[in-house]
């Protein structure tokens, strides 16, 4: 094998890889292509944005505030002996009910940085 068959089987190994990875871009662009036509077709069959009239609108009452409060264990009552099991009806809908006591907690001076935080209360 002389020099001059290298030299042609190296450049078509060369062609062959130029050719390949045109037509690779060549496939990758169409599926863009397609993928662009098949997106807009879908957005045609879709609804237009609603009309102002159609518009969410505030309530009559004015805007709705945030409720603030504080939050205790709503915990599953033990069943006493003998007793009946309790149904899921009987149940609570959430695991917090609304606390008896609803003064906020204060950071006091001198306290650890949060709440339960660790360390000993200030009194002690």
């Amino acid at each position: 094998m002389g020099t001059a068959t290298t030299d042609l089987l190296a450049a078509t190994q060369h062609t062959l890889n130029m050719t390949a990875a045109f037509l690779g871009g060549l496939v990758i662009a169409g599926a863009l292509i397609w993928a662009v036509r098949v997106g807009l077709r879908v957005l045609d069959r879709e609804t237009g944005h609603p009309r102002p009239d159609e518009q969410p609108k505030m309530p009559a009452t004015g805007p709705v505030r945030e409720e603030r409060e504080m939050r205790e264990p709503d915990d599953v009552p033990v069943m006493a002996p003998g007793g009946s099991r309790l149904m899921p009806y009987e149940l609570h809908r959430a695991s917090t009910r609304r606390g008896k006591d609803q003064t906020r907690r204060r950071w006091l001076p001198g306290s650890t940085g949060s709440f339960g935080g660790g360390g000993l209360p200030r009194g002690l």
